[in-house]
């Protein structure tokens, strides 16, 4: 498809169709970032002087929003965009790389906004690090950040340098960033979770959560395992009635000190979206058909099970902003 796209620009088209990481339907549309990066670097000498508005500096964070937002991977081979795209292992393509970056590379990952690592960027982060620190990093990733959304970054990065050893890297902190993406104003926020399992004994969670009003709540509960135990504990505070329709833990780096990266996407259960008011319906323009809405989040911790909660609460959290306030309200004073 991108082949066809660019075989249109040479023809004269002056408008092509295409979508970021290339998702559509059924297998996908041609990506906006392969054809943009096409025209950019070739456009003038091969496409008959073709060029676009795009900044292509925007390329990379679009690409990780959108995939954070709808829930859809993206390969690690993927042109452009992949975790692989400006990655070097074997021996050839190292030494190439270290006497001359253009051998393998015609597109410098900077120009589409990805910094590859620390020897690039020049700063190491740390427990040590500081809030000003910080801020110059997420400056030069191309995630600016002030006031009270860098303080809460700041604070989720301390508490992960803490526990991890060897520094967060690049794709570590833009996970903890992504990680702080909830809604402006949460009805619930996740304060601690505490597990207890192994081979003997069922697998508790404690979970102790601070509502919208100010109020602090606790539930402990037992479940299958420990993530679903601190769903469970999550739900019973919570009290909206909701099934897990995706659930995937991924390592942000290579190595037993990677921080997890988990992304859930839930929807109201089946009969209990009535309750919930017309909002958390959605219409296809094209065919008039109604479904409900699914909300998807990702959540970073060095611990799975936190991560896998930090998550599923954000999740809880957009559906809330769909839900009528009465049913918030009842169900609340049920509990």
């Amino acid at each position: 498809s991108t082949a066809n796209s660019l075989a249109g620009v040479a023809n004269g088209a002056r408008q092509v169709e295409c979508t970021i990481n290339g998702i559509g339907e059924r297998a996908g549309n041609a990506s906006l970032e392969e054809v943009a990066m096409s025209i950019f670097m070739r456009g003038q000498s091969r496409l008959a002087g073709a060029y676009t508005g795009i900044n292509p500096v925007y390329i990379y964070p679009t690409s990780q929003m959108v995939k954070n937002y709808s829930g859809m991977a993206i390969q690690p081979h993927k042109a452009i965009v992949g975790a692989n795209a400006f990655a070097h292992e074997s021996g050839i393509h190292q030494d190439g790389m270290l006497k001359n970056k253009l051998t393998y590379e015609i597109i410098a990952p900077e120009q589409i906004g990805y910094f590859r690592g620390e020897n690039d960027v020049g700063v190491v982060m740390g427990k040590h690090s500081g809030r000003h620190a910080l801020s110059s990093k997420l400056k030069q990733l191309g995630v600016p950040m002030e006031g009270d959304a860098l303080d809460e970054v700041f604070n989720r990065f301390k508490l992960v340098a803490e526990t991890k050893l060897g520094g967060v890297n690049d794709d570590e902190l833009l996970a903890i960033v992504r990680d702080g993406e909830s809604v402006q104003d949460p009805a619930w926020s996740l304060e601690t979770v505490q597990v207890v399992c192994g081979t003997t004994g069922l697998p508790t969670a404690t979970v102790k959560m601070l509502a919208k009003d100010g109020t602090v709540h606790i539930s402990a509960v037992v479940g299958t395992g420990p993530v679903d135990a601190a769903f469970k504990a999550i739900d019973a505070l919570v009290g909206l009635d909701v099934v897990l329709t995706e659930y995937r833990v991924t390592a942000v780096t290579k190595g037993i000190n990677s921080l997890a990266e988990t992304t859930i996407t839930v929807k109201p259960r089946e009969g209990a979206e009535q309750k919930l008011g017309a909002d958390v319906f959605k219409t296809n323009l094209q065919t008039g058909e109604t479904a409900v809405r699914s909300f998807t989040a990702t959540g970073a911790d060095t611990d799975i099970v936190v991560s896998s909660a930090r998550a599923y609460v954000i999740a809880l959290n957009r559906m809330t902003e769909y839900v009528t306030k009465a049913y918030v309200v009842e169900a609340v004073a049920s509990r």
